[in-house]
C-alpha cells in the first residue's frame, strides 16, 4: 500500500466535500476515479489508488499484529501506516478513523524505539517455577520512560478542556483517582464520537459487550457516546479491576486486554506485577499501560506510584 498512497496528495485539490449521503465506499471509488482521470500516465504506471477493500485489509493486518505480533513486527508497519494516514487526511471519510490511525502510529514509533533500545534482543523469559520477587514499585512499568518523553512533546488534545474537569468529578465520585480520567486521551483524544474500526466507541472506547456489562445502553441511543455515562462506566470498571488485581498497571492491562487474559497470565507466570507479565501480553496492551500512566504523569504531574487505591464512596 505504501507506494500507491504516496501519490495521494496530488488529488487533494480535486476532492469535493463529503455529503451526508456519500458512503465510504463511494468516497474511495471517487478517489480512484479522480486518480484515473487526472494522474499523469507515468505516475499511473507505478501507483494505484487504494480501494476500500485494501484499507480494510490493512486494518485487519495491523490489528492482528497489535494482538499477536512483536514490537519489531509492529514497527515494520510505519511506512504503510504513514501513507495510509495521508490518504485518510485527504479523503472526506470518517475522521474517527484518522484519529484512530494517528494513535496507532504513536504506538508504532514507540515500538520502533523500544526495539532500538533493546538492541532487538528481548530478555529471556522468567521461569514461572521460581518464586516471584517482591512487588515492584508501580512505576516500574516497561516503556514508561519512552512514553513520557513522547507525551511531553504533544499538546493537550483540543477538546480536553471541554471534558476533563467534569470527567474527573465523575471518577472522584466513583472513588477512583480523578487523574485517571486522562485515559480518555489515550482512548479517544477526548472525542465523544470517536469510533474504532473494531467498533469501540466514545471517550473511553467501550466495545458493545463491555458497554452492556457496565450498564450502558446501545439502543435507541448509544450511551457510549454520552461523556458522563461513559466516564462513570469506565471509572466503575477500573474500580472493580483494581479490587481484583491490586495495582493500577494491572487494572489498566485488564481494561485493555480483558481481566481473564490478565488473570490467566499472572497464574501462568507465577507473577504479581504488570512488569513481570508484560512480555506475555498482547503488544497493544504492553504499549497501552505505560502510555496511560505517562499521560497521567505529564498532564497531572503524578507519578504512577502516587496513584492511590480506590476510596470508599
Amino acid at each position: 500500500m505504501s507506494r500507491f498512497l504516496l501519490m495521494i496528495p496530488l488529488l487533494a485539490c480535486s476532492l469535493p466535500a463529503q455529503t451526508p449521503a456519500a458512503s465510504e465506499e463511494d468516497i474511495f471509488a471517487l478517489g480512484q476515479e479522480l486518480f484515473e482521470t487526472y494522474a499523469p500516465e507515468e505516475i499511473k504506471k507505478d501507483y494505484a489508488f487504494p480501494s476500500r477493500a485494501q484499507w480494510d485489509d490493512f486494518v485487519v493486518r495491523l490489528e492482528r499484529t497489535r494482538a499477536t505480533g512483536s514490537f519489531a513486527e509492529l514497527a515494520a508497519y510505519e511506512p504503510e501506516a504513514r501513507s495510509a494516514l495521508t490518504a485518510l487526511r485527504i479523503l472526506p471519510i470518517n475522521r474517527s478513523y484518522t484519529n484512530w490511525l494517528e494513535k496507532r502510529i504513536e504506538e508504532i514509533v514507540v515500538a520502533r524505539n523500544a526495539v532500538a533500545v533493546a538492541g532487538q534482543r528481548p530478555p529471556p523469559p522468567r521461569d514461572p517455577r521460581k518464586p516471584s520477587p517482591p512487588r515492584h514499585a508501580q512505576n516500574d512499568v516497561p516503556l514508561y520512560d519512552l512514553w513520557v518523553s513522547r507525551v511531553r512533546t504533544q499538546p493537550r488534545p483540543a477538546r480536553a478542556d471541554e471534558f476533563v474537569a467534569n470527567m474527573k468529578k465523575v471518577f472522584a465520585a466513583e472513588g477512583v483517582p480523578p487523574e485517571l480520567a486522562w485515559i480518555a486521551e489515550t482512548e479517544s483524544m477526548f472525542n465523544p464520537d470517536a469510533e474504532s474500526p473494531a467498533g469501540a466507541r466514545g471517550l473511553y472506547q467501550f466495545m458493545p459487550v463491555t458497554a452492556k456489562a457496565q450498564g450502558l445502553s446501545l439502543f435507541p441511543f448509544d450511551e457510549r457516546n454520552n461523556p458522563e455515562k461513559s466516564a462513570r462506566a469506565a471509572a466503575g470498571l477500573l474500580r472493580r479491576l483494581h479490587g481484583q488485581f491490586g495495582s493500577w498497571p494491572l487494572a489498566l492491562a485488564a481494561y485493555n486486554a480483558g481481566e481473564g487474559r490478565v488473570r490467566r497470565t499472572l497464574k501462568a507466570q507465577n507473577a504479581n506485577t504488570f512488569a513481570q507479565i508484560a512480555d506475555a501480553l498482547p503488544t497493544e496492551t504492553r504499549l497501552y499501560v505505560p502510555k496511560v500512566l505517562a499521560t497521567v504523569a505529564v498532564r497531572e504531574g503524578m507519578e504512577p506510584s502516587a496513584l492511590p487505591a480506590p476510596s470508599a464512596r
